[in-house]
């Protein structure tokens, strides 16, 4: 009785907390106040729910018949279309065996000559092969069609396709030989539907006949594309010339012409060989800042060349020349002495000596600018040399060294920072000799006329 107690009570609690939970989520008006009222609600949802379900029921034993309909109506298609393909197959058999007894009658009538149409198959497959990797075929598309269908038939060839394989053979050796121009769809020229003029040197180059441009040809066996196109990057301009030789010269002149005997692979590979603009980036900011220190010292030096040049002419004209002239040293040289010429010989020159030394500066200005340039560039090359260096290891260490492409760009900035360096450095020091030799001829000119200077004021005074 007191177990019988404890569970009512439970559910007592449970049906309140059922009833409380209800309450809360019914909307305000629609609230249960009692437990009658909510076994009477529950009632009334099993038979709404009950009357639902029995309406599913219903409505789905009215539509199996039709579901049967169907299922025997997709049985009955699937066994006719499995009696159609037991007839195929029976019918394909049949045929296979009518195939087999045709060629072995072939075979029988053939007799010592199946192995000679088998070898004109084979070769025809070989010889389409090389015809349409030949650079000549871009000239002659399509010539290669009939060497396809001998080679791809089952039937016999005929006379006039096994003559075809002899004739195609000549007319190659001697396209092999032909300097010639033909008309011709470029795939990424401009316009790639107006053909182009071209020419081609055997089987070896083609080029535009207007510029001289070279083509590359791949016979690809996509639709639409075309087989021509232009190189990614021309040759150099020695190889560009001797194309525009070919294109100028005469029909019987001999003229010194393009040849890749690789037929494209070399023209290919010269692509990768950088220009010097290319050459100079691969230096990377390190090989710029020596190009600026080239750039400014080369201006400078060449601006201070002139300077001195034009001093030394306005001091040679000043020699010839008994008043002296603000605008050049020698002439001021010969004010100061004007100056003093009534003292003693000590005090002469030593002002002579002062005068000589201001105009030292203003001729040495710039000299250590340029050497310090030089020795600059190539301790910067130095500098490049060993961060390349450094860039090639790492990607030695990350990579390993099974690709050298990996480490090209390391040793490329290393060598042509060193390259760079070099060449700024010879040039600086050139331009450092030339303003120096000038500078050091007018000062000497300078010392020579001051030394006459005072020996001509010695001899006036002592008569």
């Amino acid at each position: 009785m007191i177990k019988l107690s404890k569970n009512l009570k439970k559910l007592s609690a449970l049906l309140l907390g059922a009833v409380l939970m209800a309450g809360l989520a019914m909307p305000a008006g629609a609230q249960i106040n009692s437990v009658s009222e909510l076994l009477d609600k529950v009632r009334r949802d099993a038979q709404t729910t009950k009357a639902e379900n029995d309406k599913r029921v219903r409505e789905f034993r009215s539509r199996a018949n039709e579901q049967t309909a169907k299922l025997n109506s997709a049985r009955a298609e699937l066994r006719a279309l499995e009696t159609q393909v037991r007839n195929v197959e029976r019918k394909f058999d049949a045929n296979e065996a009518v195939i087999a007894n045709l060629d072995g009658q072939l075979n029988s009538a053939l007799g010592e000559f199946r192995d000679v149409f088998g070898l004109a198959r084979s070769k025809a497959g070989e010889f389409k092969a090389t015809l349409d990797s030949s650079l000549i075929s871009a000239q002659y598309p399509g010539r290669t069609d009939v060497l396809g269908k001998i080679a791809n038939s089952k039937a016999l060839p005929s006379s006039d396709e096994l003559n075809k394989i002899w004739q195609l053979m000549l007319e190659e050796i001697q396209a092999q030989r032909e300097v010639t121009a033909f008309d011709a769809n470029v795939g990424n020229s401009a316009n790639p539907g107006e053909s182009m003029n071209l020419t081609r040197v055997g089987p070896f180059n083609v080029f535009t006949t207007a510029g001289g441009e070279f083509l590359e040809y791949k016979n690809s066996k996509e639709p639409g594309v075309l087989p021509l196109t232009y190189l990614g990057k021309q040759p150099p301009k020695a190889i560009g010339k001797a194309a525009k030789a070919v294109l100028n010269a005469g029909p019987s002149e001999l003229v010194f012409g393009p040849v890749d005997p690789t037929r494209g692979s070399l023209l290919k590979a010269l692509e990768r060989v950088p220009d010097r603009k290319e050459r100079v980036d691969q230096g990377g900011p390190i090989g710029k800042i020596i190009l600026g220190v080239l750039l400014v010292g080369g201006i400078f030096g060449i601006l201070n060349i002139v300077r001195l040049f034009l001093v030394s002419s306005a001091v040679r004209a000043q020699k010839k020349k008994a008043q002296p002239s603000k605008s050049n040293p020698l002439g001021r040289v010969m004010m100061a002495y004007d100056g003093v010429k009534n003292k003693d010989e000590e005090v002469i020159e030593l002002k002579l000596d002062e005068a000589i030394l201001q105009e030292s500066p203003k001729l040495e200005f710039g000299l250590n600018l340029l050497k310090l340039g030089a020795a600059i560039a190539p301790l910067l090359g130095l500098l490049g040399t060993v961060t390349g260096m450094i860039k090639t290891f790492q990607a030695m260490m990350i990579y390993g060294a099974g690709d050298p492409q990996l480490m090209a760009g390391g040793i490329s900035e290393a060598l042509v920072t060193t390259m760079l360096g070099l060449i700024a450095a010879i040039p600086l020091l050139v331009l450092h000799s030339f303003c120096s030799s000038l500078a050091r001829g007018v000062q000497g000119t300078l010392e020579e006329q001051s030394a006459g200077i005072v020996a001509r004021h010695v001899e006036a005074r002592r008569g």
